[in-house]
């Protein structure tokens, strides 16, 4: 099979700002990765991500190295072997699905042997801010079933309080970002115990998480920033209650459908999230996400503005994308 092989760097305006514990940004870089053969084109997007060493030109500079490869024709378990899981080979990994199935006509879900993919109720984040700030924006997003607030100071308490009262009825997931510590630690989930949160994501740093290990709580701890591939999974289940699957870090939807199963297998929770980034990169996530106990593909919907074809979402709800946009 001949292939053909194209990456190319995109940059989309976030409506107003981004703000979390490492700092703010108002634009959403991608790199979108298209791979032709036989008349179809298959698409995949992935969002480099400066916390774990990647940059826009690093993962250009990744794709362009496997040219050889994908274009002599390499699946996708291969691919796994010659790359390592990030942002470069999910945008491969996700164009030879899309590819697969604008060649064969067969949707991947078929592909995957599942049932058809339904509509998911998503999180909408809010960013990092001042207590009040934070208030206001939880009360106008308080008709949504489902919110996540970005946290991770040395003192979240008023920040937690504040979004539980501007939004009484609506489960919240808060996301330190790695940005709490084992002397706040406590404290912070006393806090969400009285402030009802259904899930505090990464609370502490990766590299020094110990303290969660046999700590009493009634809140369920997710990792994020602490899984990244199937072998982590083991390592977590003493400290972690769920994992966080993004397809950036697992390197694409063929390790992260492995993640997925792996967690199940040691009684963890799942919650599948996103970068900020376009519905292209949101779609395979989509159907990684049926099933899900936690879903966060929110991406989109804090842009200033999507590419199109994009998916469909209506309040709260995101629907599986259509075939013109991937899959």
């Amino acid at each position: 099979m001949n292939r053909t092989l194209l990456a190319a760097a995109e940059s989309f305006p976030i409506a107003g700002a981004f703000t979390i514990s490492r700092g703010a940004k108002t634009t959403a870089g991608v790199v979108t990765c298209t791979i032709g053969a036989s008349g179809a084109l298959g698409r995949g997007e992935c969002v480099p991500y400066a916390r774990y060493g990647e940059s826009v030109p690093g993962v250009l500079a990744a794709i362009e190295d496997m040219r050889g490869a994908i274009e002599d024709g390499v699946g996708r378990e291969e691919l796994a072997r010659l790359m390592p899981a990030g942002a470069a080979r999910n945008a491969l990994d996700c164009a030879l699905w899309d590819l697969e199935a604008k060649l064969s006509g067969v949707p991947t879900w078929q592909v995957l042997d599942t049932t058809a993919p339904q509509k998911l109720v998503t999180a909408y984040t809010l960013s990092l801010g001042e207590p009040e700030t934070m208030q206001r924006q939880a009360a106008e997003h308080a008709w949504r079933p489902l919110i996540k607030v970005k946290v991770g100071t040395a003192d979240d308490e008023a920040r937690i309080r504040a979004v539980r009262a501007g939004a009484p009825d609506s489960a919240i997931i808060l996301d330190a970002n790695e940005g709490w510590t084992p002397d706040n630690l406590a404290h912070h989930f006393a806090v969400c115990e009285e402030a009802r949160i259904a899930l505090v994501e990464q609370p502490l740093p990766a590299d020094n998480d110990s303290a969660l290990r046999g700590m009493a709580r009634s809140v369920i701890v997710c990792a994020d920033e602490s899984v990244h591939r199937t072998s982590d999974v083991a390592g977590l289940a003493d400290r972690y209650d769920a994992i966080n699957i993004k397809l950036d870090k697992a390197g694409g939807l063929t390790e992260a459908l492995a993640l997925r199963q792996a967690a199940r297998s040691h009684g963890l929770k799942i919650m599948v999230g996103c970068m900020v980034g376009t519905s292209l990169g949101m779609a395979p996530a989509v159907l990684l996400a049926q099933g899900a106990d936690f879903v966060d593909l929110d991406g989109p919907l804090l842009l200033a503005r999507d590419r199109e074809p994009a998916l469909r979402y209506e309040g709260s709800d995101v629907y599986p994308p259509e075939p013109a946009l991937w899959g």
